[in-house]
């Protein structure tokens, strides 16, 4: 189980340099993410990718449930008022479950991909700025190892919360 911790630095030249300790401390690189203005990352920094940058997982995740209730509500009433010369059985409710989760998941997903991330909402007048926002996955146990590594190391860094629930896909 890993968590996310967000940290903002004050430019790119102490963003690398914690880039440089947190891989002494043996996170790996695919899990360390930086985001800042663009153009300004150096080009051996791992930028935040686009799971990152936008609320795709969240749309996704939500699609799929009010996909799925709309195509079990949609079944249900298949079942129950069938057309007429068609028999239904209970595939039919399945078969619209998963379709219209499937749909929704699409659906939702793709407005989705065009909003910036939520989570990131706190970050961005400092990004604006100039700032670099870190990004870093941690193993649930490593979670005050790095957090005491960053803050006795690096006082001019302000820790910026912890995401509770680290998604799968990114």
């Amino acid at each position: 189980m890993k968590r996310r911790l967000y940290y903002m630095l004050p430019d790119v030249l102490s963003a690398r340099a914690m880039l440089d300790e947190l891989l002494l401390a043996r996170i790996e690189e695919r899990y360390l993410h930086f985001c800042a203005k663009e153009g300004t990352l150096l080009p051996d920094m791992p930028e935040a990718n686009f799971l990152q940058k936008t609320d795709l997982i969240h749309g996704v995740e939500i699609g799929i449930l009010i996909g799925g209730i709309s195509g079990f509500i949609a079944g249900a009433l298949l079942l129950i008022f069938p057309p007429d010369g068609i028999e239904l059985r209970i595939v039919a409710l399945l078969v619209a479950t998963l379709g219209g989760a499937i749909f929704g998941s699409w659906a939702s997903g793709m407005a989705a991909a065009a909003i910036p991330n939520s989570s990131l909402r706190p970050f961005r007048d400092g990004i604006e700025q100039g700032q670099v926002l870190l990004i870093v996955d941690v193993p649930f146990h490593r979670v005050t190892e790095i957090e005491t590594l960053i803050s006795t190391r690096h006082p001019e860094i302000s820790f910026g919360g912890m995401e509770p629930h680290l998604p799968i896909f990114p």
